[in-house]
């Protein structure tokens, strides 16, 4: 997905951004971590877990619990796609991405 000030370098032109796995009412989804963006692939840092909330103020809860004693590296805040969205690594360095999508009009 290109971004404003961001460019895709042609390795990763044929990647995955986002893939969803339903399950039950649940969907999980998971996210390539590339070296172009500053990954360094090891053992446990090479995805991430997404948790979809059914509102923003869980969202800020989840975010913040998740958060504590680990480290943010977005924060949650609206972007450019739409979403309310934040992603962090936990005390645990497990990384994690937050997601309230607002109800469609």
């Amino acid at each position: 997905m290109s971004m404003e000030g961001k460019t895709t370098p042609k390795i990763d032109e044929d990647k995955i951004m986002h893939i969803g796995l339903p399950i039950g009412e649940q969907i999980l989804l998971a996210s390539d971590a590339p070296e172009s963006m500053g990954f360094k692939v090891n053992f446990g840092n090479h995805l991430y877990i997404s948790v979809h909330s059914d509102s923003k103020a869980n969202a800020d809860n989840i975010f913040k619990g998740f958060s504590e004693d680990g480290m943010v590296e977005m924060a949650i805040a609206d972007h450019p796609w739409g979403d309310y969205w934040g992603s962090l690594k936990d005390k645990f360095g497990v990384l994690w991405m937050v997601t309230y999508e607002y109800p469609k009009e």
